[in-house]
């Protein structure tokens, strides 16, 4: 973190009005919103990659076949 900054921010927040901190706070949570949203869709927009990519896509199949012998093991919660 860069306290200079912030030390320098939170004075600033201190002259301000109670409706200009008010507006501050609730333009801070949208921005934190959004900013949330877009790393979801990057997430999921990730794993949709890696469930399409072939290479990905092998590599599960050759676990799958690996850890086979362990579906006989009873533990199955189907």
């Amino acid at each position: 973190m860069n306290m200079p900054i912030l030390s320098q921010m939170d004075d600033s927040i201190n002259q301000l009005s109670l409706a200009e901190q008010l507006w501050l706070m609730e333009r801070l949570v949208q921005r934190i919103k959004e900013n949330t949203i877009n790393q979801k869709s990057r997430f999921e927009s990730d794993l949709i990659a890696m469930a399409n990519d072939p290479q990905i896509q092998h590599e599960l199949r050759v676990i799958e076949e690996e850890f086979a012998f362990a579906e006989a093991d009873g533990l199955d919660v189907r």
